[in-house]
């Protein structure tokens, strides 16, 4: 149970805020009811990154090869190599393996009861950050309708003062990852360079009129992260969004997940946000930081560069010369949540359940029904990785 002795499980009803249908239980209660374990499974990630070696190695025999003429015959094997884009795919090729060593996977998921909102699972970090690389390699993550689960930065007795970074956060039927940032004023997202980023922003249209109520039509893109903003959606923030679709959710899962990385970094003035979906587009450093990161020895460890990744979807310039000082964030910690309906899943409940919503009139009316839907709605995590340069790690 090591994954589990970095967080403490919070206990209690969902905040006024999120006010899901839901109560989250203690360890030892998730534990009994079996909503929270590790298994031991082969790794997919594990057969690429054989692979590559010996892509590698066919690759390296020929001395006369440059570097670049090197890179680019790994590049045209691993075209030609057949890898999984399912998650029966996957199943298939880790069967035509059975030399893969078995590694640990992580499980979240909730239980109903007979008062009607579900026993789930908040885990809390017990580190506090100020700055980092955060990697998550998720095999599955709870998708459906009224479902709201969320991967993210917060320091939650100082909000929004301190800020709020949601790295993975799904509502509902979601299938675009997206990188939401609130926090209070003088924090907007007007100055970002131009070709450092994939992604677009979300919109904000239809806001009602504070005074009349009539809904604004403007079409705004939401780059203000200041939560309480008039022209957006109230605690909307400013939101980056992965244009190429199929990054979270239903399609996310099919794939078999995928990776997650946010980069804070105070000190180079952004953050940068990406997600790898499926494994086969893990870049290598990042494959090779993932694979070694549990080594024994130090050395054997590689190194996160996302200078070698391609561009991340999400941009986020803060920092000095910027518009958003580099203040509106910090002393936050990790959190992992299974929230149901609420503020948000539930208010999106009668527009993205449209079928649901013909029968049971209310997003918890939904969720008391017990449907076989719910079974989609669990975490699978390979790992959570945390990095820090070395000469940071003094100003912590």
């Amino acid at each position: 149970m090591e994954f589990f002795d970095f967080y403490t499980f919070y206990e209690g009803r969902d905040s006024l805020g999120s006010n899901g249908f839901n109560t989250y239980i203690g360890e030892a209660t998730a534990l009994e009811l079996g909503i929270v374990n590790v298994t031991m499974e082969k790794d997919i990630l594990d057969l690429y990154s054989k692979r590559r070696l010996q892509n590698q190695n066919k690759s390296a025999v020929d001395a006369n090869v440059t570097d670049e003429e090197l890179a680019e015959q790994i590049e045209q094997q691993d075209d030609k190599t057949s890898d999984a884009t399912t998650v029966e795919e996957e199943a298939d090729l880790i069967n035509a393996n059975p030399d893969l060593e078995k590694k640990p996977f992580i499980f979240m998921r909730s239980a109903p009861t007979e008062e009607g909102p579900r026993e789930s699972v908040r885990l809390e970090g017990k580190r506090r950050f100020n700055r980092g690389l955060f990697i998550i390699d998720l095999r599955h993550m709870p998708a459906g309708c009224g479902v709201w689960p969320a991967f993210w930065l917060t320091d939650e007795a100082n909000w929004p003062v301190n800020g709020e970074i949601d790295i993975v956060e799904g509502v509902n039927y979601q299938s675009v990852a997206k990188t939401a940032l609130h926090t209070t004023k003088e924090c907007k997202m007007d100055d970002i360079p131009q070709g450092v980023k994939t992604g677009g922003w979300d919109e904000a249209v239809g806001i009602p009129n504070r005074k009349t109520g009539i809904p604004d039509m403007t079409l705004r893109y939401a780059k203000d992260c200041f939560v309480y903003n008039p022209h957006q959606w109230l605690n909307q923030g400013c939101v980056a969004v992965d244009t190429d679709g199929g990054s979270l959710g239903v399609p996310l899962n099919r794939k078999g997940g995928g990776v997650f990385v946010l980069e804070w970094d105070p000190v180079f003035k952004h953050m940068r946000t990406w997600v790898f979906t499926p494994h086969t587009k893990v870049p290598e450093n990042l494959r090779q930081t993932i694979n070694t990161a549990s080594s024994v020895n130090p050395e054997d460890r590689v190194r996160p560069n996302p200078d070698l990744w391609p561009l991340p979807y999400g941009y986020f310039a803060i920092g000095d010369g910027t518009d958003c000082p580099a203040s509106h964030f910090r002393n936050m910690r990790l959190v992992f949540n299974l929230a149901f309906c609420g503020s948000v899943a539930g208010n999106r409940y009668q527009m993205d359940c449209p079928i649901q919503a013909k029968k049971f009139d209310t997003c918890n009316d939904w969720l008391k029904s017990e449907p076989d839907e719910l079974k989609e709605a669990y975490w699978k995590i390979r790992g959570v990785y945390v990095y820090e340069r070395e000469w940071e790690r003094a100003w912590t």
